[in-house]
């Protein structure tokens, strides 16, 4: 199985996963801060609330709910 590191945690996910998908199967349920003050998570699955924010290899932010996980990558909490 792949993995993909979240706060220096190995989290493991299957081909054409999304970032979201695993990170929920490991129950990661906070995604860290999120803008307005809220907690970034998954909540709609389709990119339209933005609540899922994370930012890969220290890029810009991404929604975690359409960005494909990808062996060896860096994923952390959304900079807001």
């Amino acid at each position: 199985m792949m993995h993909f590191y979240w706060n220096g945690r190995a989290i493991s996910f299957r081909d054409g996963e999304t970032l979201a998908l695993a990170l929920r199967r490991a129950e990661v349920e906070d995604f860290g801060p999120a803008a307005g003050g809220q907690r970034a998570r998954y909540f709609c699955g389709i990119g339209q609330c933005q609540g899922c924010l994370v930012s890969v290899d220290g890029g810009a932010a991404v929604e975690s709910c359409l960005t494909l996980a990808r062996a060896g990558a860096v994923v952390a909490p959304g900079a807001f």
